[in-house]
């Protein structure tokens, strides 16, 4: 009796023994395999909204800090112009727009 190799790709995964047992009796030859069952979601299918979600709240975030930003240099500036413009008067009315450092 010649010595045979199993067919094919599955060689490696048949013991020989089990094999040449199988061809000498003529016994089929059962082969499981194993495989995982994708039974829920991929992680991409929840990640990429989370994501964006993320990305949009830290774009919000940064432009609510901006705005404060703009707005604390606004009242700076609008502070130091009242302080050195000093009173104005507009048809004999006069308002004087900050206190006098005296006082």
């Amino acid at each position: 009796m010649a010595h045979r190799d199993p067919p094919g790709i599955i060689a490696p995964h048949i013991p020989a023994d089990a094999y040449h047992r199988a061809e000498a009796t003529g016994q089929p030859v059962v082969i499981v395999v194993h495989t995982t069952d994708p039974s829920g979601q991929p992680l991409r299918h929840y990640l990429l909204p989370l994501v964006i979600a993320g990305a949009a709240a830290m774009g919000c975030w940064g432009l609510v800090a901006a705005l404060c930003a703009l707005m604390d240099a606004a009242a700076h500036t609008a502070t130091v112009i009242a302080q050195t413009a000093g009173p104005v008067g507009i048809g004999g009315i006069t308002l004087k727009l900050t206190r006098s450092k005296s006082s």
